[in-house]
């Protein structure tokens, strides 16, 4: 695989106007043209259903980190869109032998992709491959946890030749991982509204949008992430209990992916930065800046999307889908009387627990299920209480629905 690896071919001028706005350089809130993920899991009681934990099955780990580079390249005569540079680290903790097989496995992967053995490194193209095994992985040192008895640890770490990353970004998961498996909120009774009428009686309000706002606008749910880095079990497997946790170093096919025909899974790596970059304010997206214009929506739009759309929609926006902070700080505003979230399963970074606590009301708008195989299946807000309100409904008819109510035009 060779770098930078083309995501977009042509760019239209327009194109390259919203990258160098949007995308490119300081004076953002983070740095956008960065594209950033992770996943821990591990063997817990409280997961047991997704993990496979039990009594006699315990103790293994995978960590998924990746963190992708993109940019404008003008080699060619019309700029595309490119990735400059990939990081993408898996690490395993297993039993031993399922580590050696793994570790053999590998071994036969490489030679396939034809990977050539530069010593502490392998190399195709501008990608290079660093395999590590432990007894006790250096993170699980510095964090004083004890391995499992007959368990070892392997990192897979894939790297673009000469791409630097930082000890702390490469420690983030290890970070996280500290912190704690995440404790699923206890769902009270909340209210149920036909539509968002509530909040004229609330103003002005706040909103924090999840990917609710993001799926309208064709970028694809969390669940394709899921897929792409092989988070939980593939669906094309009937083998593979639905949504339960890829843990088994054999089980696992991610590796093998990149290994064997990294050009063949490199669309899928980039799909959603790509996705992102091509999608357009929604009228949801355009509904919100008309609030904000009358007065009747206030602060910055607290966002959990890298995708930019309240951004491109004219909207300041806070970014807390963060990693270095589990609860970064957001500006809740005195005048506030309300939350509105939108499209926004659990409370990761605390924003409606901290809302409430200041006394606002928390208004959600979600449909609370999803499209899964053609099937509606529902999906609850995780975190919904009693003096809440939930409204079912999307949110480009909800929102200009709200607008139309308050006289606003969009």
């Amino acid at each position: 695989m060779f770098f930078p690896y083309s995501v977009i071919e042509q760019l239209t001028p327009a194109q390259v106007e919203s990258w160098e706005r949007h995308f490119a350089g300081g004076g953002h809130e983070r740095a956008r043209n960065l594209e950033e993920g992770i996943w821990r899991r591990t063997q817990d009681p409280a997961n047991a259903e997704q993990s496979g934990w039990s009594e006699d099955n315990k103790g293994r780990r995978r960590v998924v980190h990746y963190r992708y580079e993109y940019g404008l390249n003008h080699v060619f005569p019309v700029p595309r869109l490119v990735l400059d540079n990939l990081y993408l680290a898996i690490s395993f903790t297993a039993p031993a032998g399922e580590i050696a097989e793994y570790r053999a496995a590998i071994g036969q992967w490489l030679a396939e992709g034809h990977w050539r053995d530069k010593g502490d490194v392998w190399a195709k193209g501008d990608l290079r491959v660093c395999l590590a095994e432990y007894d006790e992985h250096p993170q699980d040192e510095r964090a004083g946890r004890a391995t499992p008895e007959g368990f070892r640890s392997l990192d897979v770490t894939f790297i673009t030749d000469e791409y630097a990353v930082p000890r702390t970004v490469r420690s983030l998961p290890w970070d996280v991982l500290r912190g704690g498996m995440r404790v699923k909120e206890r769902r009270g009774n909340p209210a149920y509204a036909p539509d968002l009428s509530v909040l004229a009686e609330l103003l002005p309000f706040q909103v924090e949008v999840g990917c609710g706002t993001s799926i309208e606008a064709g970028i694809p749910p969390l669940h394709f992430l899921h897929e792409v880095y092989r988070v939980t079990g593939r669906r094309d497997n009937a083998l593979t209990q639905s949504h339960a946790f890829t843990m088994r170093p054999g089980d696992d096919t991610l590796v093998r992916e990149v290994l064997v025909s990294a050009d063949l899974k490199a669309p899928d790596l980039v799909a959603t930065f790509r996705a992102c970059f091509l999608a357009r304010p929604t009228a949801a997206h355009q509904a919100l800046k008309a609030l904000h214009d009358a007065g009747h929506l206030v602060g910055p739009v607290i966002t959990h999307n890298f995708d930019t759309l309240s951004a491109r929609a004219g909207l300041e926006e806070c970014f807390v889908r963060r990693y270095d902070q589990k609860v970064p700080p957001v500006p809740l505003l005195p005048e506030s009387k309300a939350l509105l979230v939108i499209g926004l399963h659990a409370d990761r970074r605390a924003v409606q627990e901290r809302a409430r606590v200041a006394g606002k009301k928390i208004v959600f708008l979600d449909t609370e299920g999803l499209e899964e195989n053609g099937a509606f299946k529902e999906y609850l807000v995780e975190g919904a209480r009693e003096g809440d309100v939930v409204v079912r409904r999307e949110a480009i008819p909800a929102l200009t629905g709200l607008c139309a109510l308050l006289g606003v035009t969009i």
